[in-house]
């Protein structure tokens, strides 16, 4: 069984679309987690790469990590699975923020990202 590509969002219809893309080409496993936390709690499986939204909030104003808060997190326990970020917000100083703790690409979710996404995962997986 190949290792599995996290996808973390908040956005239940992004995951959706996400999943639906994804499962369905080459040898792809997909697991989604609506927060950083569950991403956390199952960084055992070892995936092969994590794709992290910036923004995770909780339903009813919990208290959740933000993408940022759980890639820290993700970098002390595996500091060599790929992590692509997601955003909704292009952002240079966010960038720099995201690559200083070890993410390896960000992309912006604009009407294209599904496209950027595909070529982005193959490029990193190869």
């Amino acid at each position: 069984m190949s290792r599995p590509i996290f996808f973390i969002d908040d956005d239940k219809m992004i995951l959706n679309l996400l999943e639906y893309t994804f499962q369905s080409r080459q040898d792809y496993q997909v697991i989604t987690y609506q927060t950083g936390e569950e991403c956390l709690e199952n960084l055992y499986q070892n995936p092969r790469l994590i794709v992290l939204d910036y923004i995770l909030t909780g339903s009813q104003g919990e208290n959740r990590l933000s993408g940022l808060e759980t890639l820290k997190e993700i970098r002390k326990v595996n500091k060599d699975v790929p992590v692509v970020i997601l955003t909704g917000q292009g952002d240079d100083t966010l960038l720099s923020e995201f690559m200083d703790h070890g993410a390896n690409r960000y992309l912006t979710k604009d009407d294209f990202f599904i496209d950027s996404l595909i070529e982005t995962i193959q490029q990193v997986i190869q």
